[in-house]
This record gives structure tokens, sequence and C-alpha cells, in this order.
């Protein structure tokens, strides 16, 4: 019997795995939004699953709805699959599928659970990654299935970093895709590992630089490197006078020769 799959997505990465997914012969009898369909990513997953009806498709604001969740439990899927979906799933969900919510992560799980996961891994020097893994109630926690390291260049800053494990992120959900689609997924479990969590807040106690405070060169520039993301206003910041200064860094090699 084919697999039955619902899919939960956004961005880039989540509209070329699902026509990876497509392409394979396997069609989501679900779709989960993160809004109300107002972005081009959303469009692109809409078109992609034009035949799936219209009471089929959700966004995140139906998550905890019981017709929703009712819905989902009807269709007796064997997985949801979620790809950068930037919302947690009810427990009612996790609950309502046969085999379990998957959910690719951009770290190495177990370290750099939840946010912000290059800015950590920079600034921790703590492994870094792509994971494919079981989604739990808690954040990250839930068993790994395929995962695969990445090494963080001393150049790397947070956005260098996330726009290189997009691609081993891809790479391990293809690795891993014969294995989902055959139901025969290895388990590996979380809770003896010890890793590393933070919320999407948590950037916000280290982007203040205090221009009295001595620090180490190194260490102001893996800081700099850590918030030089594609997102100024998470980027470090100093002020003066009463004005605020935001301070992004660009690493780049030598010729020696």
């Amino acid at each position: 019997m084919s697999v039955r799959i619902g899919y939960a997505g956004n961005r880039d990465i989540a509209i070329e795995l699902l026509k990876f997914i497509i392409d394979d012969g396997i069609t989501p009898l679900t779709l989960i939004l993160p809004d109300d369909n107002n972005n081009p990513h959303s469009e692109e997953l809409l078109k992609l699953v034009k035949n799936t009806p219209d009471d089929l498709i959700f966004n995140r604001l139906q998550l905890n709805d019981m017709d929703m969740v009712n819905r989902i439990a009807e269709l007796n899927l064997d997985y949801v699959i979620c790809i950068h979906f930037p919302y947690i799933i009810p427990e009612s969900i996790l609950n309502s599928v046969n085999i379990g919510v998957l959910n690719l992560h951009p770290a190495y799980l177990p370290y750099n659970r939840g946010w912000h996961t290059p800015t950590w891994a920079i600034l921790d020097n703590t492994p870094y990654g792509a994971t494919l893994h079981f989604m739990e109630s808690s954040l990250d926690t839930g068993d790994i299935i395929h995962q695969k390291e990445l090494e963080i260049n001393i150049d790397d800053t947070a956005h260098s970093l996330y726009q290189r494990v997009l691609s081993l992120e891809i790479e391990v959900f293809k690795e891993a895709w014969q294995m989902i689609k055959t139901k025969n997924i290895p388990r590996i479990s979380q809770k003896k590992l010890r890793g590393t969590t933070h919320t999407k807040s948590d950037i916000h106690s280290i982007q203040k630089i205090d221009v009295n405070e001595p620090i180490k060169p190194k260490a102001l520039i893996n800081v700099l490197r850590a918030l030089t993301t594609n997102n100024i206003h998470e980027a470090a910041y100093f002020e003066d006078n009463g004005n605020r200064y935001r301070v992004q860094i660009s690493i780049i090699k030598d010729n020696m020769e």
C-alpha cells in the first residue's frame, strides 16, 4: 500500500522537496501552510497540489481547530512531513498520524534545538549540520532518523552557514526518502543525549556591543559572524549619542601568494 502523507512547509526548500516527493509518485493528501496563503511560497506549494480538495488545505491558524484534527485523522496518514514549517504541531495532530510527524531541522541534533541554529553553532562552537527527526510536543527532541554534519569554516557568517546547510538538508531528506516511503525508519533516541536549546528571543541578549567594554578580537569577530544574517534586525549593534548602529561583517580569504 502506498505511503500516505500530509505536508507542512514554507520557503524554497519546502517547494523543492515537495516537487521531489511528487515526482516520485506520492502526492500529499493534505497541505498545511504557515499563513492564509498570502506569500509566494504558499502559492507555489498550492500549485503543486492543485488537485487536493480545498477542505484539505489548512493554515497554521487552524492547527488547534478540532475540525482540522478530525479531518487529518480521517485521512489515515502515515506521516505529516514538516519542511521549515515555523510552528509547533499540536499534540492532537501528532497523535492522529499512524507513524509520526517528521521534521527537517537545520542543526546537528541534539545541538541547537530551536531557533537561529547557525548563530548558536558559531557562538557556542557546537557541531552543526542537518537532521531529519520525529516531532514531539517539546522542541526538536524527537527520535533522529538521519543526519549529516557540516564543517563550520572560519570565514562563515550565520548567513553563509545557513545557505550551505540548506543544500545539506535537501541531501539528508532525499537520502532518507526511501526509508520513509517504505515505512522502514530507524530511530535514535535523544533522551540520553546532552544538547543545547535556544528560543527565538535568545539572540536579544547578545546583540548589544558595549564599546567601552574590553573584549578579545576573536570573541568580537565571532559575535559579528554569528549575528550576520539576511535580517539586519538580527545584527549586532552599538549605541552612540542616542543613535543605534547595526554592524554586520564580511570575511574574505586573502590570496597570500
